[in-house]
């Protein structure tokens, strides 16, 4: 089984903290939608005996196309690839773009489970982080989804400067009070070439602060926890048989194909990605030519990516499967690497010989990772 993730590079506004690739131009959205459907065939082959068990709408805005457009690309994923009759099919989509009769166009497609960008239920934090929807669109938006879609998910932002525990616990009460079965919640991070970046630089905006950041993670573990959800990967939260199946996959180290500038794939030994360039992938399409550059994983490389994954989520790392898959030379490695943090009570290993992140360690899984890493 595979997956294929469909990047739409295009926004209406430029959020302050993005660093994904996208263009708030629409120009040229006709021949990108052109140039994503002539990669979609001439990759066919690649995944030919593989069934296609999720398909993902990520960019950008892909909410900003219409259902004529949308439709356009599942004809091309449909007549080409095996999907599943059960496929999880996702679409990322703002508020602002989900009227009422959107949502309902929406619900006529392939589509079954939303991703809804709200970030935060109030107004000065989506003026903050530059956004373009109000905090009205994202009540209104999920009272109309709510109509449509059993499956939904919603992102939020948390350790924004000035926002006070109170306020980031208002706006979980928020989405409890909505019944979201699945949550996927992020501390806002400063990336370089941002605005925010820029911002912070210069003195308009206080620097991050990480031990906020840390108090909002405990709330929102606390209180999730509370209302039923399970804690299955550092930055996702879902209830019973409404996880990711998508983001599972590659958290599983599973083969998915991705389609559009700047997209990665990964076919279980090899990672490719498309340029991050909208006119040139536009351009090297056009010539019935593939826009991606590869790159054949060591075994460095797949034990460490193994490694990363496998302490964000809560199928941890096995013990058993380091040695089948990478030997014992780094199998020996991970034990002696991880003693010091199990003995700080950040990892700990389980009956099964699998080693996971305490409650503890996870807001800290991803430097912990990195020292575990085979050099």
């Amino acid at each position: 089984m595979a997956g294929i993730y469909l990047h739409i590079p295009f926004c209406k506004q430029a959020c302050y903290y993005c660093d994904f690739h996208f263009s708030t131009s629409l120009k040229r959205k006709e021949e990108m939608l052109t140039a994503i459907k002539q990669e979609l065939l001439l990759r066919k082959n690649e995944f030919e005996n593989e069934p296609i068990k999720t398909i993902y709408f990520g960019g950008g805005t892909p909410s900003l196309l219409t259902i004529e457009e949308l439709e356009e690309i599942f004809k091309t994923i449909y007549k080409n690839y095996k999907v599943v009759a059960t496929a999880e099919i996702t679409l990322e989509a703002n508020p602002d773009d989900l009227s009422s009769q959107k949502i309902k166009d929406l619900a006529k497609l392939p589509i079954n489970r939303l991703s809804i960008g709200i970030q935060s239920f109030f107004e000065d934090d989506l003026k903050f982080m530059n956004r373009a929807h109000t905090a009205e669109e994202s009540k209104k938006c999920l009272v109309e989804a709510k109509k449509y879609f059993d499956n939904i998910t919603i992102d939020l932002i948390y350790g924004i400067p000035n926002m006070n525990a109170k306020k980031w616990l208002a706006n979980l009460k928020q989405t409890f009070e909505f019944e979201i079965p699945h949550i996927s919640s992020y501390a806002l991070t400063v990336e370089e070439k941002t605005a925010l970046h820029s911002f912070i630089k210069k003195g308009k905006v206080p620097p991050i602060d990480e031990n906020l950041a840390l108090k909002h993670f405990n709330i929102l573990v606390k209180n999730t926890e509370k209302e039923g959800f399970k804690h299955y990967e550092i930055s996702n939260f879902g209830k019973e048989n409404y996880f990711s199946e998508h983001n599972k996959s590659y958290w599983l180290g599973e083969k998915y194909l991705g389609i559009g500038p700047s997209a990665h794939s990964f076919n279980g030994v090899e990672r490719s990605w498309n340029v991050s360039n909208n006119a040139k992938y536009i351009k090297v399409l056009a010539e019935n030519k593939l826009p991606f550059q590869l790159e054949k994983l060591t075994i460095n490389n797949r034990f460490n990516e193994y490694i990363m994954t496998g302490l964000r989520t809560i199928w941890g790392i096995s013990l058993e499967r380091v040695e089948k898959e990478f030997g014992k030379k780094h199998l020996q490695l991970l034990k002696i690497n991880a003693t010091p943090f199990i003995e700080k009570g950040l990892l700990e290993i389980s009956s099964n010989n699998t080693i996971f992140t305490t409650k503890k360690g996870k807001f800290l899984a991803d430097g912990i990772a990195s020292d575990l890493f085979m050099v």
